[in-house]
């Protein structure tokens, strides 16, 4: 039965992470292929009689490639025009501003969007909690602070990039020698895997 114990849970070690990544890889697949693919599938299926898995996405990265091809061929000041037109719409400016301004800033090549794994003591004082120093702060919450403030996201378990974002002051922010990957495989798991 020891043996036998053994070989099921050596078995499970492979099998559960294995058919997890594939059923959630499939998932995500079919949400994105759903976006445009419903609407391309849906023609191709009613003109010609057949569907064709994935044109969905291969649709949304031509669209892609499409608007960043003209974004490079209308003058500098057309851009801004388009998308001033587009925040009058209600609750645009709420909506398109944060989210243009996360994804600019996920995306930009200068730096990563965390720069470092930092120990801050959250939600109170004596209980130390994980972090992702994120920026430098901002004039007005230093001056009302009367401290030099640093940016923090303290990511929730299982997904580091939501959680709560705090102001922390610079002395009390300890920085630990870890890489942001190693800091989200210890948020992701709970504190089960060690940074090495």
């Amino acid at each position: 039965m020891k043996i036998l114990e053994r070989y099921f849970v050596a078995g499970l070690l492979i099998v559960l992470p294995l058919s997890i990544s594939i059923y959630l890889l499939l998932a995500i697949f079919k949400f994105l292929d759903g976006i445009l693919g419903r609407y391309i599938n849906g023609y191709l299926k009613s003109e010609f009689g057949f569907f064709i898995p994935g044109i969905g996405i291969i649709g949304g990265v031509i669209l892609i490639l499409v608007v960043g091809f003209f974004s490079y061929l209308l003058s500098k000041n057309a851009l801004p025009a388009i998308e001033g037109w587009f925040l009058r719409f209600p609750g645009a400016r709420l909506i398109y501003l944060p989210i243009k301004q996360i994804i600019t800033f996920i995306f930009s090549k200068k730096e990563g969007a965390f720069k470092k794994v930092v120990l801050v003591q959250y939600p109170s004082k004596g209980i130390w909690s994980i972090g992702f120093m994120t920026n430098e702060s901002f004039r007005e919450a230093e001056e009302a602070a009367g401290a030099k403030l640093v940016h923090v996201l303290i990511g929730s378990t299982p997904s580091p990039w939501s959680g709560y974002f705090i102001l922390v002051p610079k002395d009390e922010v300890k920085y630990l020698d870890i890489s942001v990957e190693e800091g989200m495989k210890l948020i992701l798991s709970g504190g089960i895997t060690k940074p090495s």
